[in-house]
């Protein structure tokens, strides 16, 4: 039998999918829930969360960590499913990446120039790049998990997309938490911990996704 024609007998395999669509409901789930206690229970939310979330940088942040973790859970979700169409799905990333690229544009007019550094570097850059991959632990080991029952064709890709869902994820939580709020520190810090999560799962996903 051609491997085509057996990731086409996969796909239309009714029983693989709903064992594959409940794995990835408690894997996200879970994960989710897991980097969120996590947070809590460590460094807390932020103190003055009530009083700054409506402000616009606050709220940009958390809106921009929240749509990229949604478009990344769901090519993870499809990557995994052999015949499925992917490239829709991986182009909407670009909608994240241009609002932070807007955002960036924007403070760099709004800011004088020497205040550019202070608010790239900001106050917790070492910590954002540890923690961030700490909160994405629990969503990549599950998304791992989840993805051994389905049959992604290119295991590699399909380690790099849970990696990027769950970095993504492990953002949007401790967007609740950090206190550097600029887009470039977002666009800085946010992304090399989100790039370091997502490296990581495609070079895990070539060993542990085979099938």
């Amino acid at each position: 039998m051609k491997t085509d024609d057996l990731i086409t007998l996969m796909a239309q395999d009714a029983p693989v999918g709903l064992r594959y669509g409940r794995a990835l409901a408690l894997a996200l789930g879970g994960g989710i829930v897991v980097s969120a206690v996590l947070l809590v229970t460590t460094v807390g939310l932020r103190h003055n969360m009530a009083s700054v979330f409506e402000t616009a940088r606050v709220l940009f942040k958390i809106t921009v960590t929240l749509v990229l973790a949604v478009l990344a859970a769901r090519l993870a979700v499809r990557i995994g499913r052999p015949g499925v169409e992917t490239r829709r799905p991986a182009l909407l990333l670009a909608v994240p990446v241009l609002m932070v690229a807007a955002a960036v544009v924007a403070e760099l007019v709004a800011l004088p120039a020497d205040a550019w550094r202070a608010s790239l570097v900001g106050r917790n850059a070492l910590f954002c790049l540890f923690f961030v991959p700490v909160l994405s632990l629990a969503p990549l080991a599950g998304l791992f998990w989840a993805l051994k029952r389905g049959a992604p064709e290119n295991p590699a890709c399909a380690g790099a997309a849970a990696g990027l869902a769950a970095g993504a994820i492990a953002a949007a939580v401790y967007a609740w938490h950090c206190p550097d709020d600029s887009p470039l520190f977002l666009a800085t810090w946010y992304t090399i911990a989100i790039a370091a999560v997502t490296a990581a799962g495609a070079l895990a996903g070539r060993r542990w996704l085979r099938w």
